[in-house]
């Protein structure tokens, strides 16, 4: 899957939100931007804690950042920004969260060195478990 319009754009704002992030323990930065279908971006980094359970992925703030602002559906594509070449993977948790409210996103994972990739939610997360699996 190819980069689209404006995805370049998202990667930007992630890199700026990952200049946010909290991560005295792992220094592993990490900056993530939700763009939704009518063109708004909600941001998120990770912040990390002493406690390391309490430790919150950038994907997942930016997520809750889209929910707080009323935004639980319609989410168009995520930018994952971290830094060096290797590109960054979400984990499970944010897989999960981000499959909750917007199983068909593109997802685009970017490096501050310059790489790229483009794929889906749904490649990251087959078979994935969401609301609509659940009994009535």
């Amino acid at each position: 899957m190819t980069l689209g319009p404006g995805d370049e754009d998202l990667v930007r704002v992630a890199a700026l939100a990952r200049e946010r992030a909290y991560a005295p323990y792992s220094r592993y930065r990490v900056g993530a931007a939700i763009r939704t279908k009518r063109n708004k971006i909600h941001t998120g980094a990770n912040v990390e804690n002493a406690s390391y359970g309490l430790t919150v992925c950038a994907e997942r703030c930016a997520a809750f950042a889209a929910v707080a602002a009323g935004e639980t559906k319609d989410w168009d594509a995520i930018a994952i920004v971290i830094g060096g070449d290797a590109l960054p993977s979400p984990c499970g948790a944010c897989r999960q969260v981000l499959h909750e409210f917007s199983p068909a996103l593109r997802v685009i994972l970017a490096t501050t060195g310059g790489a790229r990739k483009a794929t889906t939610l749904a490649e990251l997360l087959p078979d994935a478990f969401g609301p609509e699996r659940l009994a009535p």
